[in-house]
């Protein structure tokens, strides 16, 4: 049995079990709208509360039921993640699983940034799921059972130039989620941060905006897709490791580099010309199949 078979069967309902309830932010595009999409085929298994700041995008991607229900959240807002959070506890009872995917960029070197560029990109990236794993671990604390799945990013496992925001935004979201996890355990509440490297989402695609900002995420090679995160959700919820690091060989490369940083300066015009060559293919791959 994969993890995949594996965790279907330990998440599945039962004749002893009630279905599971999930809150998936992020819902209404990318990562967040495939993996909701596949919870939402699962039929009476699932209970979803999904959320996007983008209320338009999921009310055109989801239709509301007695098994689902819609949100719009600004996960930047305390009040919006509290009122989610009632809301899923009033119309399903519990809270099983919180997957904080909803994120968002704003690439470019450092001293290109405006600074409210700052707020933002800690705000989404940081805060927010913060709230939510503050909130949500509340109330599965309470229930003796649950687990929280952040979505981070192998640009948290090691600083990325040309993403220095982003990486310190998703460094900041790792630490608390490993800190939470302990801290949470003697709840009976797993916390399981993934970091993927680049996946093919709309965000992805800016990074033909900006190629040299954009060429070190984009120097591994194959770009993700929502299908292989799908992959490590079920993985996750099969094992309920700390941390899931997509592809591994890459995490282990930015765990060394965090390890020893002057690495990165010697590896930063290799990688970056790399990069730079990847970006240049996949925007001829694009313009080919227009």
């Amino acid at each position: 049995m994969d993890h995949h078979e594996r965790a279907r069967s330990e998440t599945g309902p039962s004749q002893d079990t009630h279905p599971h309830v999930a809150i998936i932010t992020g819902a209404a595009s990318g990562i967040g709208k495939h993996w909701a999409s596949v919870l939402a085929a699962q039929g009476d298994a699932w209970r979803l509360a999904l959320a996007d700041i983008d209320e338009t995008g999921l009310r055109a991607a989801f239709t509301p039921s007695n098994r689902l229900r819609l949100h719009r959240l600004d996960v930047r807002a305390p009040g919006d993640w509290q009122a989610l959070v009632g809301d899923t506890l009033a119309a399903f009872g519990r809270i099983d699983y919180l997957f904080n995917i909803a994120g968002g960029g704003r690439l470019g070197f450092l001293l290109d940034q405006p600074l409210d560029n700052v707020d933002f990109v800690i705000d989404v990236n940081l805060k927010g799921p913060i709230y939510g794993l503050r909130l949500a671990g509340q109330v599965m604390a309470a229930q003796r059972s649950g687990h929280i799945i952040n979505v981070g990013s192998l640009a948290g496992l090691s600083p990325t130039p040309g993403n220095a925001l982003y990486s310190a935004a998703k460094s900041g979201l790792r630490a608390a989620s490993l800190a939470a996890a302990v801290e949470l355990r003697q709840h009976g509440v797993y916390v399981t941060v993934i970091a993927p490297d680049v996946v093919d989402t709309p965000l992805a695609r800016r990074h033909f905006d900006q190629p040299e900002a954009a060429a070190l995420a984009r120097s591994g090679g194959r770009v993700l897709t929502v299908q292989d995160v799908e992959g490590a959700f079920w993985q996750a919820m099969a094992e309920r490791p700390l941390e899931l690091n997509l592809p591994r060989w890459r995490g282990w490369l930015a765990k060394v580099n965090s390890l020893y940083p002057p690495l990165m300066l010697r590896l930063y015009e290799p990688l970056k010309r790399r990069g730079l060559k990847q970006i240049a293919q996949a925007q001829y791959n694009v313009m080919r199949n227009e």
